[in-house]
């Protein structure tokens, strides 16, 4: 009886990268420039399927290359098209904060702090909070608390951990 590919799979998959290349090798006969797990995965599962059952028949094959070749390839990104007539087009200059923690104007930060939803509007040039206008995070969060904070942490913003700058 042949090899089982998907055990194959299954052992490959609690394989480590280092582990899966030095598999490709073997399998392929050469070393292999990617170490992207999932990558690697497929191509090794392709070519031990493809040794197992077979590879793509001399007819397939030269078919595939018919095909290419007939395919009509582009050599340059295609021009911008111009806007259709008739659509207004707005030309405006968008103002990034220089601080990667905030996130962009009229984004809203919320924050529950005893027992009350406190929410900031992200302004081009400040916050507001309960219609008062401050000019940074740790001004509303001392406006709000009392006591001075730092207003990125209050707000749980540029904290690392989860993907989303909140813990």
């Amino acid at each position: 009886m042949g090899l089982n590919v998907g055990k194959e799979v299954a052992a490959m998959k609690r394989m480590t990268v280092s582990e899966l290349r030095k598999k490709y090798a073997e399998v392929f006969g050469e070393p292999t420039k990617t170490r992207h797990k999932d990558c690697l995965l497929v191509k090794i599962a392709w070519k031990l399927q493809a040794n197992e059952w077979g590879d793509l028949s001399d007819r397939a094959r030269q078919r595939a290359l018919d095909l290419a070749k007939n395919t009509d390839v582009r050599l340059t990104a295609p021009r911008k098209a111009p806007p259709p007539s008739g659509c207004p087009t707005t030309v405006g200059t968008i103002h990034v904060s220089p601080d990667d923690r905030l996130p962009l104007p009229g984004t809203r930060i919320t924050r529950e702090y005893k027992g009350e939803t406190i929410q900031v509007q992200v302004l081009p040039h400040g916050f507001e909070c309960e219609g008062e206008i401050y000019r940074t995070l740790t001004a509303v969060a001392k406006a709000v608390t009392g006591k001075h904070w730092n207003g990125y942490h209050f707000f749980g913003l540029g904290i690392k951990g989860n993907g989303n700058g909140k813990n």
